[in-house]
């Protein structure tokens, strides 16, 4: 060891695992799948936090192995108190030893023992071998007895988030008796989370004002005669129980440990298997990038996991000397492809890229301040990026190609996109940076600037961008979604960095007076609750809401949360069916105002210097393949009621234009599952020519056209756009309002009359359980392993899954192709007509003077022919000055 202190960190596995469960509430941690994720991920933050903290130089996480321990067999009453684990807690342990694995930390189980001894045991071998510190983090009270000069003991005081540090000093303030009295204490209290009796009368303050007077247990126990009063009397009628407890309290020092994990050596902090660790993080949809950093950032081996089958690869590489780029780039041309990634900024529809580093696999790499460049540099640089025979592989090709715009560069000959293949081949990974999938496929995470210096980071970025390509590259033509990148993704890469830099032109003055009306009908609103509550309170505490709603006015409670009962928009509607009150009405309202006006606030906070809103589209969010609208989100702009429409029509068309224009599928997603499904009563129903919802109403209702009501309408096609969900019976019911048993009924007429449609929806479950994955109309897959797992809640989730994915991605892919169709067609033609959104499956165009009635047609025409289905695609178009009155 040397003169240098170790710093060993021990975990009550156990411990930690029941306070994260308990702390975090499972409904807002687990997977798509259905997976509870609350137990690791408490686990994991608080871990994070301890290795960034304490900085330990060995870490160890002891684990119970059963309730059948050496204590049991003394006492059958041990713990005999404490319920099962609850549900989900079990299968969550497993996935806490896969991460503790990637992170290359020992787990620990002795059969017989607990971990409080493995614990005790590694400590007392720590200490033995001089010059360690010991930190143990529990929630158990006994390892308080471990506690020495050496020896801290971290105590949970608050769920997860906070720990108390137990010195020899501390343990004195607390309890008044130094660490190796605790146990004789704890025998005398007793413990009922061990289900261990105490002294009947004997409190806390008794039992260590005798320790402190006798000194100790033994000591006490030998003069027990002398104990006087009623006291006494209680303790000589326990001494046989309180022996019993002091064997039972006192943890095992010497158990027999694995090989290996005997001593410090077996302990010391390793690289994590950083392919594996990532992959788990993506698996379990740990999104949090604040969690995620403090965990790479714990890694001993600084983001490299040594491997003989994969050598570190060292690059030659320099800062570019100005006026060398030329030069650089000719010889980069021979060595093609070329990684290329910037550091650059972006915000509300402008930015510039600062640094560029760029690498080839066989030269050397180089990187640049862009504000560096010579002339003779830019020029060149500008045209190697336009250069379509000029091969690049790129770290988020649409982001790169959206800056470089500013600069007046076109990139071109783009062959690979690191982000892009990555999400082809695992839709829904939590993360599509570069430092995670480097860390996912090569086992090793690129540096940062602050540890490298910028160019060196940039250049290694570089490299890795090419590294990653080769590996996802062939991964993509095993899967057969090569074509899908190529014809599709990165085509329509180009088109929304073009979409995202045009942005949309919206009426500040409009959105000024919204956001002030809807702010005053909140105020107003909440006058009105108050009035009905009998005072004031704030329709956005959930507190204050839970205390008038079933405290003061006594409504039905609603579904139990950590916080009491839900007052959620969905609880709200279920009293306003459960109770004539009006209050639970008039929150709904405000809800509504105030989700209106945060609408409204976020589209003046994002509003750009040139009057415009520039929306970020999203190509590798949504694992449907479905496009996402971020800062902001302009997907999400209400249209079904007059208040929200006022919204639309502050979108206007800016200067130079005179028009906007929608054009929107009709029936899209049914569409799709006609032409998948092959149902011939479903085709027919298309091909009539009659309103679809109407006409296979009458088929499920046995009636004529003529007498299906708006409710049996109604009911069809929210079975028929719930089908495209996974629907369930129970999903039915909460829809149309009505009983389980009315629903399923429903559903039963439903599929009898389109049989077609039930078998193929059998036949997409049966395949996907049979191959893992699910395909669209254009091969991309949607993996869902959880098809056998056998967790039923978890195999459910995945079932409907299967039934929706090849169905909403399926028109995800047609919607695409429509994009890319029409942005050809209008830059075919000559015409400065542009799309500026894509909200689902309607795309919002800006119409030029003089272009209307040739871009209806041209949209129209492209839209409806972009792929030939069993039945025709319709497309509804309108123009108008604003995004509404452009509706049809």
């Amino acid at each position: 060891m040397g003169g240098e202190r170790s710093r060993l960190l021990l975990v009550d596995g156990h411990s930690l695992a029941y306070r994260a469960f308990y702390a975090l509430p499972v409904e807002n941690f687990s997977t798509t799948g259905g997976q509870p994720t609350n137990l690791v991920y408490g686990f994991a933050s608080m871990l994070a936090n301890a290795l960034r903290d304490e900085r330990p130089t060995h870490v160890a996480v002891a684990f119970d192995v059963s309730r059948q321990t050496f204590r049991t067999e003394a006492f059958p009453e041990y713990k005999a108190g404490r319920a099962r684990s609850p549900e989900g807690f079990g299968s969550q342990l497993e996935i806490l030893d896969r991460l503790l694995e990637a992170m290359s930390i020992p787990a620990l189980r002795v059969p017989g023992y607990e971990a409080d001894d493995v614990i005790a045991t590694l400590t007392t071998r720590a200490c033995a071998e001089g010059h360690c510190d010991v930190l143990i983090i529990t929630g158990d009270r006994d390892v308080l007895q471990l506690v020495d000069d050496d020896v801290t003991v971290l105590y949970f005081t608050r769920a997860v988030t906070e720990l108390a540090r137990y010195t020899p000093d501390r343990v004195q303030e607390r309890y008044g008796l130094t660490p190796r009295q605790y146990p004789d204490f704890a025998a005398l209290r007793g413990d009922p989370s061990d289900n261990l009796p105490g002294i009947p009368g004997i409190g806390e303050k008794t039992a260590a004002k005798w320790i402190r007077e006798y000194g100790s247990l033994a000591a006490l126990l030998d003069r027990a005669d002398e104990v006087p009063g009623k006291a006494g009397e209680k303790l000589r009628a326990a001494l046989d129980t309180v022996r019993l407890n002091r064997r039972l309290t006192e943890l095992v020092r010497d158990v027999e440990l694995p090989g290996g994990m005997a001593d410090l050596a077996g302990l010391r902090r390793r690289p994590y298997d950083l392919a594996a660790f990532t992959a788990l993080l993506d698996d379990l949809e740990f999104r949090n990038p604040s969690l995620r950093e403090r965990l790479f950032a714990a890694d001993p081996g600084g983001g490299r996991t040594p491997s003989a089958e994969r050598p570190v690869v060292r690059i030659r590489g320099a800062e570019l000397t100005p006026g060398t780029l030329e030069v650089w780039l000719a010889r980069a041309r021979r060595e093609a492809p070329v990684g290329l990634v910037t550091a650059h900024t972006w915000a509300r529809g402008t930015g510039r890229v600062t640094h560029v580093g760029l690498a080839t696999r066989g030269g050397p790499a180089t990187a640049f301040e862009v504000a560096a460049l010579t002339e003779a540099d830019a020029r060149a640089f500008a045209g190697w990026l336009a250069d379509p025979e000029a091969a690049k592989v790129v770290d988020d090709a649409k982001a790169v190609m959206r800056v470089s715009a500013e600069h007046g560069w076109r990139v071109a000959g783009v062959t690979g996109d690191t982000a892009m293949a990555a999400y082809l081949l695992r839709p829904g990974l939590a993360a599509y940076a570069l430092d995670d999938l480097a860390s996912r496929y090569l086992g090793r995470r690129p540096p940062g600037a602050d540890d490298a210096g910028w160019a060196a980071a940039l250049m290694v970025r570089a490299r890795m961008a090419l590294d990653l390509d080769e590996s996802l590259a062939a991964r993509l033509a095993e899967t057969g979604m090569d074509e899908l990148w190529r014809t599709v993704e990165l085509p329509l890469a180009g088109l929304l960095a073009r979409m995202e830099r045009a942005g949309v032109n919206v009426d500040r003055g409009a959105l000024d007076d919204l956001e002030a009306r809807f702010a005053g009908g909140m105020r107003e609103v909440a006058d009105e609750a108050a009035r009905i509550a009998g005072r004031p309170f704030n329709p956005g505490s959930t507190k204050q809401l839970q205390q008038v709603l079933f405290g003061e006015l006594g409504l039905p409670r609603t579904k139990k949360i950590k916080s009491g009962h839900s007052t959620d928009a969905e609880a709200l509607a279920w009293l306003t069916e459960r109770t004539d009150h009006p209050l639970p009405r008039v929150l709904l309202r405000h809800r509504d105002l105030a989700r209106l006006h945060m609408t409204v606030a976020g589209l003046i906070r994002e509003l750009g210097s040139d009057g415009r809103v520039h929306t970020t589209f999203q190509q590798t969010v949504a694992a449907t393949g479905r496009l996402t609208s971020t800062e902001p989100n302009l997907q999400v702009i209400p249209i079904r009621t007059p208040e929200g429409r006022l919204i639309r029509r502050a979108f206007v068309p800016g200067e130079g234009y005179t028009a906007l224009l929608t054009a929107d599928y009709s029936q899209l997603e049914l569409r799709v599952m006609a032409h998948l499904s092959g149902d011939p009563m479903l085709l027919e129903a298309f091909s009539s020519g009659e309103d679809l919802h109407t006409t296979m109403a009458a088929q499920v209702f046995g009636v004529t056209p003529a007498a299906v009501d708006a409710g049996m309408r109604r009911r069809i096609k929210a079975m028929s756009y719930g089908l495209a969900y996974g629907l369930s019976a129970f999903g039915l019911a909460r829809q149309l309002g009505v009983p389980v048993q009315e629903a399923r009924p429903l559903m039963d007429a439903y599929f009898a009359r389109f049989g077609g449609v039930r078998d193929f929806l059998d036949r997409l479950v049966a395949r996907a359980r049979e191959t893992g994955y699910t395909e669209t109309l254009l091969g991309r897959r949607r993996y869902l392993p959880a098809l056998t797992s056998d967790q039923a809640q978890r195999r459910q989730t995945a079932e409907r899954m299967a039934l929706n994915a090849p169905i909403q991605g399926s028109a995800a892919d047609l919607v695409k192709l429509a994009m890319l169709a029409v942005d050809e067609a209008l830059r075919g033609a000559g015409l400065r007509s542009r799309l500026l959104l894509q909200v689902h499956d309607e795309l919002v165009l800006e119409i030029a003077p003089g272009e209307e009635a040739a871009v209806r047609e041209l949209v129209r025409d492209r839209m409806t022919g972009v792929r030939p289905l069993r039945v025709p695609l319709e497309v509804s178009v309108g123009t108008g000055g604003d995004w509404d009155a452009a509706a049809h």
